[in-house]
């Protein structure tokens, strides 16, 4: 037989384009006995290695056969062939192993019910009836061919061509193959074009800028925090403190030569940093794997993968695992708002819209040149679900910090040209769908862990349980107060009389949603200026406000979030191709911003009042808001035992209040346990001392006692009820130190 005369099955297996290679290639009946058929682009020759049989080349082609008795070769026999370099090569064929994806888990996907679709799709190490290999398995359901590329059939897409299930997933199991190579699939497009796409459940790729994937063993890596785990299923996080350093490892931290560090380095170092400044989590950027370093992971190719840029999948979870072991909690942000049009990547992925939308309308965020998910699409669904429960459950992340919900909430967002719902409205019902069942889910499966969403409009009940029509999520960014005070902040001084609202209308809403109080990355580049450089005034004024900042955020109710270089004053704006000013501790006024960080947090977490009732209304009381002349705020923080509290005033001029008069709860000395003007924090050290303030019998601001304190400039202080036996401590003190003074 030679080409010209090849049956079409024959033939379509040549032109890469036959539907089902299962069909021609392998083992099949023929008349009495059977014929064997491989594609091999490589081989010179080619024999069955149980038996000896030499495989015959059709002419012209490199299509080899052998007819025989049934009985001469085993069902999974083996092949021997030489390449053109005269090197010999063993294994299986993988022809003659039937599927092997179970139909239940296949059922499940295209309902959109399969949680754990990565243990069904992408490359998996495998073994079946003794002979172990790797199954590829992808989703493309409008393909006319898929097949598996990769070093291994030197990129070849005739080689391995896969076959397809009903629902629209291929698979082929390559026996003998061992784990760790790159991989593509080529995917030949209804309109006949043929595409290199990554895998989209690939859990590791080529170091940037290659974009292969990476088949990755099984991990051994073994996990210590089971206690940590344990005692996070049963964490009341409602009244408990939590205080996130928000992170971008490539920018954190580098090397000597401007190198990125491991994930283990920077674990080291991240976690005494954090331990020292007192956080209780830390929050990366999107670890997830993307091209485009200027990106900073929010355009994700990869998204059951960590970044190869600073290591292993295991290296990430060495680092999860050190932060456990040290108490810090570790939330992920992720992004299922969008993905990124490369080429190797989900857009048009099969060459239809599979992912996304094909009515741009729908699917494209103009604004970052991006395309938004089809929601509503089960298959798609199942993708994100499953990715956020591979995150959780693979690496033991605590939380996700779901990116830009508002985009994926409203259809008209950021544009002028939309579809409207069913119902004619603006909402995008399938992201809410997915949205609701996205926080059910992860609740369900991984019982303990935070979902959290950067969402910046007055949608309803964000973060209020689904069953009474809330969105699920635990928290909701507060980006309100967040522009809010800024903008209150960036004003002079003088001025800021007229704009005391922009302070008190937080907490007209403060306890409609579970708060978390964001001073984050996206506050501090694209020309916005660091927060050192949004405060007014000269240097002084400027570190002044900046400390003032920081004490308002950590007394007000909600839990809180700084972007790394918040804790050194950095002056420039964040740039995420070299690393932060680490040298500006050398520097009196920044080494007082990281001890006032640090001593905030100390006291955030020491002190029930302050975090207690962050999201119940019991926990916050204004003592006083309307001294807009003096641009004076004085409030109430309360915890949950009675009578528990500490009194917050914050003067937002730069003129010192001597003689300020606050009325108090109750009778008796307080102690003040914080001034941001303190030497120690870079001020100029107007603080109400180490004496207890004694209270009077003067009603003042409807309450029953009062108490005269000095308020310093652009400065805060903290009041705590000091306990008797504090308050002779101190006297006792003081009476000790003046009899010294009397003997000199």
């Amino acid at each position: 037989m030679n080409q010209a005369q090849l049956p079409e099955p024959l033939q379509g297996i040549l032109d890469a384009n036959h539907p089902d290679p299962f069909a021609v290639l392998g083992r099949h009946p023929d008349g009495l006995g059977i014929v064997i058929r491989v594609m091999n682009p490589q081989a010179e020759t080619v024999t069955i290695a149980d038996g000896g049989q030499a495989m015959v080349r059709i002419d012209g082609t490199d299509l080899f056969e052998w007819r025989g008795p049934a009985d001469a070769v085993p069902e999974r026999y083996r092949l021997i062939w030489r390449d053109r370099d005269h090197r010999e090569h063993i294994g299986h064929d993988p022809y003659c192993f039937p599927h092997q994806l179970p139909d239940f888990d296949l059922h499940l996907f295209g309902e959109g019910r399969h949680w754990h679709a990565y243990r069904l799709l992408g490359a998996r190490v495998h073994e079946t009836e003794g002979v172990a290999g790797v199954l590829f398995s992808v989703w493309a359901p409008n393909a006319e061919r898929v097949s598996v590329v990769g070093d291994f059939n030197h990129w070849d897409g005739r080689t391995h061509p896969m076959r397809v299930h009903g629902n629209g997933v291929w698979e082929l199991f390559i026996p003998d193959l061992s784990p760790s190579g790159p991989y593509k699939f080529e995917i030949r497009a209804p309109s006949g074009m043929v595409h290199l796409k990554s895998d989209p459940y690939g859990r590791r790729f080529e170091l940037r800028p290659d974009t292969a994937s990476v088949i990755e063993p099984d991990s051994r890596f073994e996990w210590s925090d089971a206690p940590w785990l344990e005692a996070r299923r049963e964490w009341d996080w409602l009244h408990t403190p939590m205080s996130i350093y928000e992170v971008h490892l490539g920018s954190w931290q580098r090397g000597p030569e401007g190198e990125m560090l491991s994930y283990r380095e920077l674990g080291e170092r991240l976690v005494e940093h954090v331990l020292d400044l007192g956080f209780t989590h830390i929050e990366l950027m999107p670890v997830t794997e993307h091209p485009y370093d200027l990106s900073w992971g929010y355009q994700t190719t990869g998204y059951y993968a960590p970044t190869s840029r600073f290591g292993s999948p295991d290296d990430f979870r060495w680092l999860i695992d050190h932060c456990h072991a040290n108490g810090i909690g570790v939330i992920l942000d992720w992004v299922p708002a969008h993905f990124p049009k490369d080429a190797h990547g989900l857009a048009r992925f099969d060459g239809t819209a599979l992912y996304e939308h094909e009515d741009p309308r729908l699917g494209e965020h103009l604004d970052w040149s991006t395309l938004i998910f089809n929601y509503g699409r089960k298959e798609v669904k199942n993708f994100l679900l499953s990715s956020a429960l591979f995150w959780l459950e693979e690496f033991h992340i605590d939380g996700l910090r779901v990116d830009a919900v508002a985009s994926m909430l409203y259809l008209d967002y950021s544009r002028t040209e939309w579809i409207p719902n069913r119902h004619g409205g603006r909402e995008n019902l399938d992201a809410i769908d997915f949205l609701r069942e996205l926080n059910e889910v992860t609740h369900d499966q991984v019982p303990g862990a935070l979902i959290m969403a950067e969402e910046s409009t007055s949608w309803p009940q964000v973060s209020r349980p689904t069953y009474v029509g809330g969105l699920g999520f635990d928290l909701k960014w507060n980006m309100g107060w967040m522009n809010d005070t800024l903008a209150y902040m960036d004003r002079e001084p003088i001025h800021r009389q007229y704009h005391q609202d922009a302070l008190t209308f937080s907490m007209l809403y403060a306890f409609t949603e579970n708060f978390l109080l964001p001073l984050s990355h996206d506050e501090v580049t694209h020309g916005k200026r660091s927060l050192l450089y949004k405060m007014p005034g000269d240097e002084w004024q400027r570190f002044a406000n900046l400390r003032l900042l920081y004490t308002y955020m950590y007394t007000h109710p909600g839990k809180k979030l700084l972007f790394m270089g918040a804790e050194l004053g950095q002056g420039e704006e964040w740039d995420s191709t070299r690393p932060m000013d680490w040298y500006l501790l050398d520097y009196p006024l920044h080494r007082g911003i990281r001890e006032l960080v640090r001593d905030l947090n100390r006291l955030y977490r020491d002190e029930p009042p302050l975090h207690a009732q962050d999201f119940e209304g019991q926990g916050f009381e204004w003592v006083d808001c309307q001294d807009a002349q003096h641009s004076v705020l004085i409030y109430q923080r309360k915890g949950l035992e009675n009578g528990e509290h500490l009194i917050v005033a914050l003067n937002f001029t730069p003129v010192p209040r001597e003689g300020y008069r606050v009325g108090v709860p109750v009778a008796g000395p307080y102690e003040e346990v914080l001034s941001s003007d303190a030497h120690s924090f870079g001020g100029s050290g107007i603080t109400n001392g180490d004496r207890p303030l004694t209270t009077e019998p003067i009603v003042w601001m409807d309450r029953p006692h009062s108490l005269v304190v000095t308020l310093p400039p652009l400065g805060g202080i903290i009041l705590k009820p000091a306990t008797s036996e504090m308050a002779e401590e101190k006297v006792a003190g003081d009476q000790v130190s003046d009899e010294s003074s009397g003997d000199q």
